[in-house]
């Protein structure tokens, strides 16, 4: 089974605040019979940590009487799973932004609106350099290396279990001719590709839809199929990246990603137009 440390450390923070609420106790108190700093507790519950020990974990569990020991040592199971190495440790020196890959590894599904590049997970090699140059990007070998933790991203399309992804694009996007006609001819030809699988649906709003409620900015929507794996909403920005997990802020988002999807082509009709525009770009 495939999973996302980064996801587990996430859920067991919330599992572990489940447990504090249903004995009844403060954090302050749970600090106090363990010897701990105040703030130890908060950060614990707040997923504020890069390594859960399973040593605080046991301890937490012995103070909130969990004394079952199929649950006691499915929680453990989380926290030993939530200090293992993701891929995308190696490359945190290029994956400026945020934590993205790390949920999309265990991600049940994502729903992804661009206005003006290709999604990420749909991009080729030769789209994903020429984005990196355009961003000034100018060490080869820097790129090349942006370019290897993109592709080792899309890895999870590939998988025996992959998350459904459903990709709406703006025709903005598929426009501008990144990499030049005949990189962009092989992108669009790509996106073909990939929306043939059961997996994935393509989507294009077209310039003639005018304005539509996706348009002020992208954003992606990860579900998980954990219940304990909160929804959220993920915005990428020059300067940083935003998880939005509120409920009423998931509610907003979901409900402009369905009205922009009824604006857009049907799936098949989105296939046929990229078909048409790679033959286009000669």
């Amino acid at each position: 089974m495939t999973y996302s440390p980064t996801v587990r450390r996430r859920r067991l923070s919330a599992v572990l605040r489940q447990l504090r609420r249903e004995v009844g106790l403060h954090a302050d108190e749970v600090a106090r019979r363990l010897e701990w700093t105040p703030s130890k507790v908060t950060r614990i519950e707040r997923n504020e940590w890069k390594l859960p020990s399973v040593r605080d974990v046991r301890d937490l569990l012995d103070i909130y009487e969990v004394t079952d020991e199929t649950r006691r040592e499915a929680i453990l199971t989380l926290t030993r799973e939530g200090r293992q190495r993701g891929w995308w440790e190696e490359f945190k020196d290029v994956l400026v932004g945020g934590s993205l890959p790390e949920f999309e590894a265990e991600a049940h599904k994502i729903h992804s609106y661009e206005a003006l590049l290709i999604p990420g997970l749909l991009q080729t090699a030769e789209y994903a350099a020429a984005v990196f140059r355009g961003g000034q990007v100018l060490d080869p070998g820097l790129i090349d290396r942006r370019v290897e933790a993109r592709l080792t991203r899309q890895a999870i399309l590939d998988r025996d279990d992959p998350p459904m992804l459903w990709a709406l694009i703006d025709e903005s996007a598929l426009s501008k001719h990144v990499g030049g006609v005949e990189g962009m001819r092989r992108q669009i030809r790509h996106i073909a590709e990939m929306a043939a699988r059961p997996n994935i649906a393509v989507q294009v709003i077209p310039h003639a839809v005018g304005a539509h409620a996706a348009m002020e900015n992208s954003f992606s929507i990860l579900e998980f199929a954990n219940p304990m794996d909160p929804t959220f909403v993920y915005i990428e920005t020059i300067t940083g990246d935003m998880y939005l997990e509120l409920p009423e802020q998931v509610s907003r988002y979901t409900l402009a990603y369905d009205h922009a999807r009824a604006s857009a082509l049907s799936a098949d009709a989105s296939v046929a137009y990229l078909a048409d525009l790679a033959d286009q770009l000669k």
